[in-house]
């Protein structure tokens, strides 16, 4: 099953985020001169996409905050403590969907109230639909991927380090990049 960007009815249920298909990152800039790229491997997700009313879908993910990975072990750490993500009082990132719209053929906008560090703020999050498919098991799979930057000091995220030359260590902007892959449940 292939789903061209008009059959949307046929994909209308409740999906589960399939963490071995899906990637949940970030982006952000380190000394003002490159980006450091993470992402999340502890998460779990469901949408409940409607395919005759996008707007009626809903969309939610809890993100284990100990889970995070930069490929440097010291930093995550750092990334784990106070100055960061408080892993030990906050354990999870949340988003749960407030809105959708169907922006254009295959374009979403995904609003809803994510929650850092016990602060929580509305996003809106573009959303592309990849594609549907039946894997060689039988499973009903859809596609999305988004991104959208968000600035963390509005999370309470506000640690940081002056550099010699001006600026800061770590940026405020943070990019939150979704590629979505999510199984239709039986």
């Amino acid at each position: 099953m292939t789903t061209t960007a008009t059959g949307f009815a046929q994909l209308t249920g409740t999906y589960t985020l399939d963490p071995a298909h899906t990637r949940i990152g970030f982006v952000a800039r380190h000394a003002m001169v490159t980006k450091v790229r993470g992402a999340f491997n502890e998460f779990e997700g469901t949408a409940v996409l409607d395919g005759e009313n996008p707007a009626a879908s809903t969309a939610a993910v809890t993100i284990k905050t100990a889970s995070i990975d930069t490929r440097n072990a010291q930093r995550d750490e750092h990334l784990r403590s106070n100055d960061f993500l408080a892993m030990e009082t906050y354990p999870e990132i949340t988003f749960t969907s407030t809105a959708i719209r169907q922006t254009g053929t295959t374009d979403f906008e995904v609003t809803g109230d994510l929650t850092i560090k016990g602060v929580t703020n509305s996003v809106t999050v573009p959303f592309t639909y990849e594609g549907a498919a039946t894997d060689p098991f039988g499973n009903v799979r859809v596609g999305f991927e988004g991104s959208v930057t968000i600035n963390r000091k509005d999370y309470g995220v506000t640690w940081n380090a002056a550099l010699e030359t001006g600026g800061v260590l770590v940026s405020d902007k943070i990019v939150l990049e979704f590629e979505v892959s999510a199984v239709k449940n039986a």
